[in-house]
């Protein structure tokens, strides 16, 4: 099964990944990824679309998260990345060897840890076959 991104949130404050399912009255419905759990989260909560996220490169253009994950994954085998409680130091030596190209200046190792973290939620999840935006279109997704 293709994962869509953009239904893979992550909610400031609340520690891994989200399925969103659905519009509530005062929030939203979701699905944590690790345990299955459904909860109601507030309207006032932070949900950012995995989707949408991107990470400042040297050059002018951002990398979509989504690129960064598929890295990891070819990098990794399809295995499980380092741990996101790696030091520092070893999460951004680890972060150059996949985007080398990465501004040093705007990207900090709590930055890398979330996306380390994020990726081997997904692993373990087996949710690293993306659903291609070019396919939604054709699905009437998009």
């Amino acid at each position: 099964m293709q994962t869509d991104l953009q239904k893979i949130v992550s909610i400031a404050g609340q520690p891994g990944l989200y399925r969103y399912l659905s519009q509530a009255r005062h929030g939203s419905i979701v699905e944590n990824i690790k345990d299955g759990k459904r909860t109601c989260i507030p309207a006032s909560a932070k949900l950012s679309s995995l989707a949408e996220i991107t990470i400042y490169t040297e050059n002018s253009d951002d990398l979509l998260l989504k690129e960064i994950l598929l890295k990891i994954r070819e990098k990794t085998g399809g295995e499980k990345a380092i741990s996101h409680k790696s030091s520092p130091e070893e999460l951004m030596a680890y972060f150059a060897e996949i985007v080398p190209d990465y501004d040093r200046e705007k990207v900090f190792p709590h930055h890398v840890k979330k996306m380390i973290e994020w990726y081997n939620i997904m692993q373990e999840n087996m949710l690293l076959d993306f659903v291609e935006d070019r396919q939604k279109e054709e699905d009437g997704d998009g």
